[in-house]
């Protein structure tokens, strides 16, 4: 419905793409809305990449109509975000009403160019689950500042103006730099800081252009006035003021300064009489004396109609859950205004963006110059931030920022012949999800050229689903240019932090192709026997061990060592306490994989009769890491001090928080201080394995037997140990994800059970977070704030607690009553099951209250903030402002999105301290192949369980996971035939719409994953508590 100029101009040429690359998340062959009959005009938009486009619409058309046209111009899924502005014929800029009639609102259309910007601007940009949205946001971001409407320091400034110029031009050339500064004016005062923007640019080498978008948005949401659109007003006292709406409710300026803001939870009710715009707050009894209403003057009557309407909008987008009904009409006279905001509210977005099953196509970016396959060293690479990344045609990727991740949702785009060859400019970053949204996070390294991942590898409906085809086919760059390739790269991503939930990105699945006949034969070379495969997931599990190791000894050592504050008695005890261990593995695994290349006849040894075994190679190494008993029992003393460490000083912590967000640290660090600990009881489930395998008389059963009476013992030594550092580092774990209670690891206090519940309050159902401790039981709500931490409003004291189920009481399936000594609590759990796990852990905690007569006092000292909270009994701190308030630096830790409490928010389910320890015995390594529904072939991965998630690698050699995968909510199951996978050993993880096929190797292998993993996706049974409770 474009109308045509000098060039066609379809809908598949948004922001100047040419048609074959103009689509992204909007199904092929979307027609454009229906309109009513009539003659047809011709309206002018200017886009946010300043093209203009001419769309005709039926005289008769409501707003809608051109709003949707725009929309699917340029495939915009999230376009509610969005609007139409433009000035009407008092000079006033307005939005465009989409229930209204056009041309009733446009009085001289030919003569009138309509602007697509953004309207609604979310607190968070991790929100935005597509690509594109975020880069018209970052174009509106760019136009904010060249205008001089975001207002900010000069080091902002020339931060954010870097990042513009690195995703136009590429990494830091000092010529090119400096001539496209002078070329492009990005701030009004830009001559003045020009030293600082090339200083800024220098340090983004090799940061793609989608990753400039995403540190652009990053900067600009946390300036004062981000998204801010002043309207000019002035109090009773006659002070100029300026009025400003945002997410969280009306702002009031002066000058550039915000001096109050008045949330949308202590709004009454906003109206406007004549030029008199009046807010109505809520009674305070705190404040008896203050004024319930407050009158501001605005120029013109008209002035307070526009800014009341986009007040009623922001309100509506960001607190509803759905679009507010129309009102009827009445009969005889009207009262007030009938405006309503019309489109989608922000949850509905995300739930539509997340449950519909999209296809994700690519886009160029009209002022980039790069080439997807520009060249980039390895060391360039390295600095690359993991963040998504721009889906080139070349790449065919679909990208989201973490979440979901756990990721948001993708269609194949049905691409009979898709490109196979990716990018160099592709980085990827970790997101957690949001609820029901594809639960994966995603890293990608880079490896040079090779192969790389399956675009589908974390999105079954991505596009570029169907494997590449082989040779080398003609691929179109970003629509700049053309290569010729048959392999993939793979961008890596730098040090970076981790991102909030909600959306996932995608790998490639370039030059991946595998012969399934090839891969036949290979198989059927290695030997069939059961010994065999146990040996070789004690290779498997030693090397990712080994990984875990070097996370201390190299990359942890590295990052204190270079900050002096760090203190060297820690640094020394770390070093002291894991080099060893580490030196031991290494010979260790150097051993175990000449033995299995031996016993594979995989090397020049044909002699295979003395290779069949591993007991020997193993009692050899079990009793030389006896040796090293002293320094494992060092272990949980370094745990101790590094927590006393960053306690006691903030420097010390802010090395450890941020080591914990560079891509190396897949895992919480704490869990990696414990890896010597939990693989003693890796290598004694392997040597029962064996042993139970073994008939008396095999030649390895007597080595094997007695590895395994070393073991046991060594592990028996160690577990007292063990099980309190575990209860220990799971305290200090879930520390960084609660605000409102300072400490949690208090001495006596044990971790029991985390998960979601819904409490019964005024409101209705409310879902809640709760935390089982064995002195009590805390609830939450998921906070707004940035780090995704959940808000403490209320603890009970478990000490005379009683629990009654009540579903007959209060009509709630599954819910059961708390009566506390100054508080009760109504709750109900999704489903029969979990509230017999909650119902008996909760019993099983109240007998450990009542029966604890004092508290061990070996760990870290309590401090007096800690029982503020408990002094307060349950008292609910539910005001928005607290849940959406700004948070100190410190208390800022990152994004903490893919933790095991927010996978168990998202997906309504709940995890015990004994789930967690099978979890820890259950941890598994290997290579698996890995196929999506709509996908022909198999993908060969490393794949590394642990944590409750699946995590992915290119080889066992890659230093961080490309991608993860939460599995709590997922079942596991064998593929039915009507699933046509031919295949033996194969699996079947799915969760809602999404569904993945995974292959072992052999029966044995099969076995162990689906056992491995129905650990994760189901809870532990609870037959054990009993001997929990004694173990507490």
């Amino acid at each position: 419905m474009v109308e045509p100029a000098d060039k066609p101009s379809t809908a598949g040429q948004r922001l100047s793409a040419p048609e074959s690359f103009g689509v992204s998340t909007l199904e092929p062959g979307l027609r454009p809305p229906a309109q009513a009959p009539g003659r047809l005009v011709s309206i002018r938009v200017q886009m946010l990449d300043d093209t203009q486009e001419v769309f005709q619409i039926s005289q008769r058309s409501p707003g809608k109509v051109l709003f949707d046209l725009v929309c699917v111009h340029v495939n915009l899924a999230e376009g509610d975000y969005f609007g139409l502005e433009y000035q009407d014929h008092r000079k006033m800029t307005v939005w465009l009403d989409l229930l209204k009639p056009t041309l009733k609102q446009i009085r001289r259309p030919k003569n009138t160019i309509l602007r697509f910007v953004v309207k609604f601007f979310p607190p968070d940009h991790t929100q935005l689950l597509e690509e594109l949205t975020r880069y018209l946001f970052a174009l509106q971001i760019k136009r904010d500042l060249a205008c001089g409407r975001l207002i900010c320091n000069d080091t902002s400034a020339a931060l954010m103006v870097s990042h513009i110029i690195q995703s136009e031009i590429g990494d830091f050339d000092e010529t090119q730099s400096w001539q496209h500064l002078l070329h492009n004016k990005y701030l009004p005062d830009q001559d003045a800081i020009r030293d600082k923007i090339t200083d800024c640019h220098r340090k983004h080498v090799g940061q793609t252009p989608a990753e400039s978008d995403y540190q652009l948005l990053e900067i600009a949401r946390r300036l004062e006035m981000y998204g801010v659109r002043l309207h000019p007003a002035k109090d009773r006292e006659g002070t100029k003021l300026s009025l400003a709406v945002a997410h969280i409710g009306v702002l009031v300026f002066q000058g550039y300064t915000k001096i109050n803001a008045f949330n949308w939870s202590k709004v009454r009710k906003l109206s406007f009489k004549r030029k008199r715009f009046l807010i109505k707050l809520r009674a305070d009894p705190a404040q008896s004396a203050h004024h319930d209403t407050l009158e501001f003057a605005m120029a013109s009557r008209d002035c307070c109609k526009v800014f009341w309407k986009i007040c009623v909008e922001y309100h509506a987008f960001f607190r509803l859950f759905e679009e507010p009904k129309a009102k009827p009409k009445p009969i005889l006279f009207t009262r007030g205004s009938s405006f309503r905001f019309s489109g989608r509210t922000q949850k509905q977005i995300i739930d539509y963006v997340k449950d519909s099953e999209l296809k994700k196509l690519p886009f160029e970016r009209k002022h980039s110059k790069i080439l997807s396959h520009s060249g980039m060293s390895p060391q360039s690479s390295s600095f690359r931030s993991q963040v998504p990344k721009e889906s080139a045609m070349s790449v065919q990727l679909a990208d989201q920022p973490d979440s979901t991740r756990l990721g948001h949702r993708a269609e194949c785009n049905g691409s009979e012949d898709p490109p196979a060859a990716t990018s160099t400019a592709n980085g990827f970053r970790d997101i957690a999800t949001a609820p029901g949204s594809d639960p994966i996070q995603s890293r990608q390294n880079h490896h040079g050229t090779g192969s790389a991942p399956d675009p589908h590898f974390l999105n079954p409906e991505s596009p570029g689903s169907e494997d590449s085809p082989a040779g080398s086919p003609q691929v179109v760059i970003n629509g700049t240019g053309s290569v010729n390739s048959s392999t993939g790269v793979l961008g890596q991503s730098p040090e970076g932090r981790h991102l909030s939930p909600l959306t996932s990105p995608l790998l490639t699945d370039a030059g991946c192709v595998r012969n399934d006949e090839e891969e036949e034969a290979r198989r059927k070379k290695f030997p069939t026997d059961k010994a065999y495969f146990i040996a070789k997931e004690l290779l498997t599990t030693e090397r990712t061990y080994l990984k875990d190791l070097q996370v201390i000894t190299e990359s942890f050592h590295g990052a204190a060592g270079k900050d002096e504050s760090f203190p060297d008695s820690v640094k020394k005890l770390i070093s002291a306490s894991y080099d060893p261990v580490h030196k031991f593995h290494q010979g260790f695994l150097k051993e175990v994989e000449q033995r299995l290349a031996q016993w594979s006849g995989r090397s020049n040894a044909h002699i295979k009769g003395d290779y069949q075994r591993i007991g020997d190679i193993l009692l050899k190494n079990i009793q030389g890491l006896r040796h090293l008993t002293v320094h494992l029992q060092k272990h949980s003393e370094c745990l101790v001090e590094l927590e006393r460490v960053c306690r006691s000083g903030r420097k010390a912590e802010a090395v450890c928080r941020d080591f914990e967000q560079q891509r190396v640290c897949y895992l919480p660090l704490n869990i990696f201080l414990l890896r010597p600990l939990h693989r003693l009881l890796h290598y004694k489930l392997i040597l029962e394995r064996l042993c139970k395998h073994y008939p008396p008389t095999h030649e390895d059963f007597r080595d094997c037997r007695a590895t395994l009476a070393d073991i046991s013992e060594m592990v028996l030594q160690l577990q007292g140990t063990m099980m309190k550092m575990e209860n220990f580092q799971k305290l200090l774990e879930l520390k960084k994800d609660l605000t409102g209670i300072d400490n949690l690891a208090i001495p006596g206090r044990e971790f029991i059970r985390l998960g979601c519940l819904s409490k019964l309050s005024g409101k209705g159902l409310q879902q809640r977070m709760f935390f089982l401790f064995s002195d009590s039981l805390v609830y939450t709500s998921r906070g707004m704030t940035p780090s995704n931490q959940f808000k403490v409003h209320g603890q009970l004291p478990l000490y005379g607690m009683t629990i009654r189920e009540s579903e007959e009481e209060w009509g709630v399936p599954h819910s059961f009553t708390l009566f506390g000594q100054r508080q009760s609590v109504v709750v109900a759990a999704s489903c029969a099951s979990e509230m017999e796990r909650w119902v008996e852990d909760i019993r099983m905690a109240i007998d450990l209250a009542e029966q604890s007569s004092g508290t061990d006092t070996d760990l870290l000292p309590t401090s007096l903030s800690d029982n503020k909270l408990s002094e307060d009994g349950g008292a609910e701190l539910e005001s928005e402002e607290e849940l959406c308030g700004s948070r100190s630096s410190l208390e800022r830790q990152g994004h903490r999105g893919n933790t095991t409490v927010h996978v168990c928010w998202h997906r309504n389910t709940s995890v015990s301290m004994v789930d967690f320890s099978v979890a820890v015995e259950n941890q598994l390594s290997g290579n698996l192949l890995r196929k999506f529904k709509n996908s022909n072939g198999w993908q060969k991965l490393w794949v590394v369980f642990t944590n409750f998630s699946l995590f992915f690698y290119k080889s066992h050699q890659d230093d961080y996971p490309l991608a993860s995968l939460p599995l709590l909510g997922y079942s596991v199951t064998v593929p039915a035939e009507s699933e046509n996978i031919h295949k033996d050993y194969v699996f079947k993880l799915h969760f809602k719409s999404h569904v993945y096929y995974f292959r072992s190797e052999s029966e044995y292998t099969f076995e162990r994953w689906m056992e491995v993993i129905r650990s994760a996706t189901c809870s532990a049974s609870r037959s054990v508590p009993s001997t929990r409770k004694e173990l507490y």
